[in-house]
């Protein structure tokens, strides 16, 4: 498995930070500035020189007046038109009924 930071869905991850900060009509030194980081912090993470995390992706949707969770989602269903067979089809959700009932223990 190579490094998820030079994975093409890392890049396309990359590629909708760059779009939503354009459509925002900021420069990478404005974002900063509402994130209260220098401004080479955005320029890493836009050139994917730094890793960026959960939270900090979280942090950068908010001061883009992006909802992050709209945004993973997007990004996730892209990920799948990427390579639909290096991901298995997801686990349907347990139902309210199920999720409380008691943890039967290990398979035997």
């Amino acid at each position: 498995m190579q490094k998820s930071i030079h994975s093409p869905e890392y890049q396309r991850v990359l590629a909708a930070l760059v779009a939503m900060r354009k459509q925002a009509g900021l420069t990478q030194r404005e974002l900063a500035k509402r994130l209260e980081r220098e401004h080479s912090f955005v320029w890493r993470i836009e050139t994917g020189e730094r890793r960026l995390d959960l939270v900090e992706f979280h942090w950068v949707c908010q001061a883009l007046a992006q909802n992050a969770g709209h945004v993973y989602q997007t990004l996730v269903r892209d990920f799948l038109k990427l390579s639909k067979s290096a991901y298995p089809e997801p686990a349907p959700m347990p139902k309210a009924a199920d999720a409380a009932a008691p943890y039967p223990g290990p398979r035997k």
